[in-house]
């Protein structure tokens, strides 16, 4: 592989059905829809865990949550945990960051040799109502706050501007430098993370199209599964949102989105009038996605698609136009991915991570493989996982009944075929791969035993919540606003 800069864009919380070049002909995503006609689009890419904290860690260390153990956002990554940063500055590359990391503090080692404008988690602590995992309080305050969707601006939109601005001036002035080795350059945007608004240009553009209503998202159609019916619960929406409000999330979900790709374009413009367009690699993913009304759920959080699976395009050197690969793929892989794609080698790297070399399966490598997803954070009282392999993807609830789904012939997930006795034998061989990654029933209760400690570190649970919770972690410059009970 030849040896380039990289340019890593990611994005937080972007559903990857609503992406031109995933197929929704409303939404504006030209400059993300470029990067796939340039080079690769992945149809099966996921995040590691469906929450901000852990996923963002498992991309840092290329390990599996099961492996790195920051569980929840109150676990943010420190750097303890070795990953492709930090081998990339040991051989002496320049590797930095712009904008959200939602790691733990800057002045931590983590794999960055400089960070420009971090979000790191508040207080350097995160959010330790997350680790409480029995008689789990309601986050106050959610339901409210989805519901006041709409035109307008936002910290969030602002903090994006100046993450691109940012960006542009860090080419201008890599173009002057001439650094003797390639660098990697991590630009992560905030948005289309709620809140859900858009500046009145971009709402009022999808409010005036005709958005489909969420999938199962009226009551009577709500899957009745104990976890998503917890979740509801927890998040304040249990309660339905009326037509009028739904309509207005989505064209501010929408119109946020498009906020998003406005910027990439024009950190993709100055990577070109700067010199760098032939020799630099350019990815773009997101930590997680959304589920946006459908089954009656707001955020992520969940194995199902509209949470667990990501965007993910790229192009540039060696990377093949117009390709699709359908091999499943997550976050993890790019611990080798990243270090062979800058310094030209093919080293151990797939040895030191749980993830392997996205060149390898574009090779033609790996075509039968599995990857999981973990999730030990808000809303849970027992862990969820999910396997992905060839079409199909389990989803592992323990205490509770686990859903099997064909999500090449049923994207919507709409048939569970864990009802059907004749897929008894395909449910028990996906479950059998889940564990050639994990233990189910121990990485629980490991995790639990973290967060208990955690919790106890912080004075105990009536501690934790007599601090109140927050709807957002805020860009830099503004204060938290904690909700009380």
């Amino acid at each position: 592989m030849k040896a380039s800069n990289v340019l890593f864009i990611m994005s937080d919380q972007h559903a990857r059905h609503i992406t031109g070049c995933y197929g929704n002909d409303l939404i504006r995503t030209p400059n993300i829809d470029g990067i796939a006609e340039r080079g690769i689009r992945y149809s099966a890419a996921y995040t590691p865990c469906p929450i901000c904290v852990p996923a963002r860690a498992c991309f840092a260390t290329g390990k599996y949550t099961c492996n790195n153990g920051y569980w929840d956002n109150a676990h943010p990554y420190d750097g303890k945990v070795r990953g492709w940063g930090h081998e990339l500055i040991d051989l002496g590359h320049r590797v930095e960051s712009i904008g959200k990391l939602h790691y733990q503090d800057e002045k931590n080692e983590d794999g960055f040799s400089a960070h420009h404008i971090p979000l790191n988690v508040v207080d350097g602590t995160g959010d330790p109502q997350s680790s409480i995992r029995e008689d789990i309080p309601m986050r106050s305050g959610n339901h409210e706050a989805i519901a006041s969707a709409g035109p307008g601006d936002s910290g969030y939109l602002d903090y994006d501007q100046q993450i691109a601005d940012r960006a542009c001036d860090w080419l201008k002035k890599a173009a002057d430098l001439k650094d003797e080795k390639h660098w990697v350059l991590f630009v992560s945007f905030v948005c289309p993370h709620p809140p859900y608004t858009a500046r009145p240009e971009h709402f009022d553009h999808y409010y005036n199209k005709d958005i489909p209503f969420p999938y199962q998202g009226d009551q009577a159609d709500w899957p009745d599964q104990p976890a998503l019916n917890e979740l509801r619960r927890v998040l304040e929406i249990d309660t339905p949102f009326t037509k009028e409000e739904t309509k207005r999330i989505s064209s501010a979900y929408y119109g946020t989105v498009n906020s998003m790709d406005d910027r990439i374009g024009e950190v993709l413009e100055a990577l070109q009038t700067t010199g760098f367009g032939d020799n630099t690699r350019v990815i773009y993913t997101s930590d997680h996605g959304e589920s946006l009304g459908q089954r009656g759920l707001y955020g992520k959080f969940t194995m199902q698609e509209d949470s667990a699976s990501i965007p993910l395009v790229m192009s540039g050197p060696d990377i093949p136009v117009g390709t699709v690969i359908d091999t499943p793929v997550t976050l993890v892989d790019f611990h080798p991915t990243l270090l062979e794609m800058t310094t030209g080698r093919i080293g151990d790297w797939d040895e030191q991570s749980d993830g392997v070399s996205l060149q390898r399966i574009q090779n033609g490598e790996f075509k039968d493989r599995s990857i999981i997803s973990e999730y030990h954070a808000v809303a849970s009282n027992y862990a969820w996982y999910m396997v992905r392999k060839d079409r199909y993807k389990l989803i592992y609830y323990l205490n509770s009944s686990n859903q099997l789904f064909d999500v090449v012939n049923d994207p919507m997930e709409s048939h569970d075929l864990a009802k059907d006795p004749a897929q008894a034998s395909l449910l028990q061989s996906l479950e059998d791969e889940l564990r050639t990654y994990l233990d189910p029933e121990a990485t629980d209760q490991k995790a639990k035993a973290s967060q208990a400690a955690l919790i106890e570190c912080y004075g105990g649970r009536e501690a934790v919540l007599n601090r109140g919770t927050f709807i957002n972690s805020p860009p830099p410059g503004e204060e938290t606003d904690f909700v009380q009970e």
